[in-house]
């Protein structure tokens, strides 16, 4: 692991939020170094989440990681392989955007009562997406006529639309910090691409 990718101030602060996230901190450190090539870390946001599935627990952590000019984005998956969870496999895929490249940083909040709002009420739930055009999702479905009596094939029609990142984060999961950190990465990130 390069040293100097940890050295500064950010770098350090990432450490600590990884390793407060509890989800193989050390590999996600390791495969971050390999990744950044020692740049150093400027910024970064730890979105850990969980999911429950009947008897089951899955969870999964995006960890995203500004340089000076590149987004590394850094996406680990677990997966038991056994009934009792003592063989696990891990899943890790690191993607690196030019900040450059980032067309869009989208943000959606959400305020509870928002009649009696003020500038210090804080945001319940922020979504933040980004869009580099790395990922579209398309949703097909048969195409149809006016006809009610036709039967033929029309083919399909479908819509296309970029889906790169997306992640939610809400005070009453996540806790209040978590939705803070959330938008002020989003503020910095709208900033590092317009610069």
């Amino acid at each position: 692991m390069s040293s100097r990718t940890y050295s500064t101030t950010p770098g350090a602060e990432l450490q600590h939020d990884l390793v407060r996230a509890g989800f193989y901190p050390q590999m996600v450190q390791d495969v971050l170094a390999e990744a950044m090539m020692g740049q150093p870390v400027l910024d970064h946001y730890v979105h850990l989440e969980t999911h429950f599935d009947h008897t089951e627990v899955h969870r999964h952590i995006t960890v995203m990681v500004m340089s000076e000019k590149v987004l590394f984005i850094v996406h680990v998956d677990d997966q038991q392989l056994d009934d009792h969870g003592k063989d696990v496999m891990a899943q890790v895929s690191v993607e690196m955007i030019s900040l450059a490249r980032i067309a869009s940083v989208a943000t959606s909040y959400v305020y509870h009562q928002p009649q009696h709002y003020s500038a210090a009420d804080p945001v319940k739930e922020l979504t933040f997406g980004m869009s580099w055009n790395g990922t579209k999702r398309i949703d097909l479905a048969p195409a149809a006529c006016g006809d009610p009596q036709c039967d033929a094939d029309h083919g399909l029609n479908g819509t296309s639309q970029p889906e790169d990142l997306v992640i939610r984060v809400s005070a009453e999961a996540d806790g209040q910090q978590a939705v803070d950190k959330a938008r002020e990465f989003a503020v910095r990130l709208r900033l590092a691409t317009i610069a």
